[in-house]
């Protein structure tokens, strides 16, 4: 959608430039539309450098462009394969979030679907964030707020995660190799059972889960003291249209967190991973060593 007046605030972005903001850390940002008032065709220019972080815009009023970038110098090919995920947290609102590029507008998440608290991705090269407020006479008690994540689109286990390729989620076993990277490099490793499937949305079921050895985790999405106080337990989080075994063979568990969420990546049965890991330890063909013992 190209709107008639985006070329003139994107002209007075080139202008403010100079002066743009930038947060204390580079990876969240904090600021008021308070200070648009007086010039109700400012766009302000937010620039993020990090990973992961945040974003909260009080009393939305103009509009503010978000440029997102990783904290390292990378090739234009590398930029090519991240993506941003953007989640809202409930109460934002005030906005709409567009994605901008060269002009054109395509809307991301409207005030509607924000207080849903729904995740969009895009790739990094697609362009930048664009949140415009809503024009209203009363803009008090109003906040747009949204955590951001930058990760690849491939890898171990990214084939799992719905909001990063939607309607193209394949439940298919992961490969030898990513098998062996999975175990290494997710978020999580460990091994352990299902238990019972909660009901979820139309993207994802949670399944509980309880594992008798934990590898490493990120973001303590797993805590110990489970059944008797001899194992981890917590939620992964698991694409409608793949199923699990709850109470079946132990698995190796593997995958990635997201907003402070554990989604399922590559997960075989662990015998037949321990005869894969074994084998590739004899040949020196593993990527890591981990303790199976």
């Amino acid at each position: 959608m190209l709107r008639p007046w985006v070329a003139r605030w994107a002209a007075a972005a080139l202008l403010c430039l100079a002066g743009a903001q930038y947060s204390s850390d580079l990876c969240s940002w904090r600021g008021s539309g308070l200070s648009h008032e007086l010039h109700r065709r400012d766009v302000e220019q937010v620039y993020l450098r990090c990973a992961q972080g945040s974003l909260e815009w009080l009393y939305p009023f103009g509009a503010i462009i978000v440029n997102l970038r990783p904290n390292t110098e990378s090739s234009s090919g590398y930029m090519a394969g991240l993506h941003v995920c953007i989640k809202p947290h409930t109460y934002s609102q005030g906005s709409h979030v567009y994605l901008e590029h060269a002009g054109e507008l395509r809307l991301l998440l409207s005030e509607a679907q924000q207080a849903q608290g729904m995740v969009r991705c895009f790739s990094l090269a697609e362009g930048a964030l664009f949140v415009e407020a809503i024009p209203q006479t009363d803009i008090s008690r109003r906040i747009t707020a949204f955590q951001y994540e930058l990760l690849p689109s491939q890898g171990p286990g990214a084939h799992m995660y719905p909001f990063l390729h939607p309607g193209e989620v394949t439940c298919k076993p992961c490969s030898d190799e990513e098998l062996l990277m999975a175990v290494c490099t997710s978020d999580f490793a460990g091994t352990g059972i299902f238990g019972g499937v909660a009901s979820g949305t139309n993207d994802h079921s949670s399944a509980a889960v309880s594992l008798s050895r934990l590898f490493h985790q990120k973001s303590r999405v797993f805590a110990w003291g489970g059944a008797r106080g001899r194992s981890w337990s917590g939620q992964v989080n698991i694409p409608s249209q793949c199923g699990v075994d709850p109470g079946g063979d132990e698995y190796l568990l593997t995958g990635s967190v997201h907003f402070g969420e554990a989604w399922l990546g590559c997960a075989p049965r662990y015998k037949d991973f321990l005869k894969l890991y074994t084998g590739a330890q004899k040949v020196g063909t593993s990527p890591c060593q981990i303790d199976t013992d």
